[in-house]
């Protein structure tokens, strides 16, 4: 099975141009107080760090295959002074053996276009969910890459792998038990999906 297909780590700077305050956007995805949380490809933890203090006490797993990444992202937890974040190095499509717990709420961000096997990796994800549990996919919007610019350079990932709301959404039920919940429109290029049993 192949891996993920990176489309690149953009820096911080690059992320707040596109998402100024991310726990804003986490926030109206319906991430809450004490939701067990797990970020898939959380990278060095835009996300992640954000997600910690809206779910504090409760963990945030910060499930990355690039272990430097996840160093990055220890460092800058234990500069901000966050201790509910476990970064978790591995391969997400087996994340129930990954993680300890069940979680309340996974997020994927930018990557579901890049998922080969889709079905699999749903499945892992649905199965590391608590019966009630909720999972969100954030994604580039299908419009032409050339249209998506940031500082006037065309952004984020080929034309070809870019999925519609609806396709997101077809793959995600078609390979589980997950139905839509809520779709977020996530301005200027992406949109969330939320799915829940």
């Amino acid at each position: 099975m192949d891996r993920f297909q990176n489309t690149g780590q953009p820096d911080w700077d690059w992320w707040g141009r596109v998402w100024p305050t991310p726990g804003a956007t986490l926030r109206r995805l319906g991430l809450r107080h004490g939701d067990r949380v797990a970020e898939i490809g959380s990278g060095n933890g835009y996300f992640a760090l954000p997600a910690a203090r809206i779910a504090d006490p409760a963990t945030v797993y910060a499930v990355d295959v690039d272990g430097s990444l996840l160093a990055e992202l220890d460092a800058f937890a234990a500069d901000q002074g966050i201790g509910n974040v476990t970064t978790v190095e591995g391969d997400a499509r087996a994340l129930p053996d990954l993680l300890p717990e069940p979680v309340d709420f996974a997020l994927l961000a930018n990557a579901f276009h890049g998922i080969e096997d889709r079905a699999a990796f749903v499945e892992a994800v649905a199965a590391a969910l608590t019966v009630d549990g909720r999972f969100a996919v954030v994604n580039w919007r299908d419009s032409p890459r050339e249209e998506t610019t940031i500082d006037g350079e065309p952004r984020g990932p080929p034309t070809a792998l870019r999925l519609s709301p609806e396709a997101t959404r077809r793959a995600v039920e078609d390979a589980s038990a997950l139905r839509l919940a809520q779709e977020a429109d996530l301005p200027p290029y992406h949109y969330g999906l939320v799915f829940e049993r």
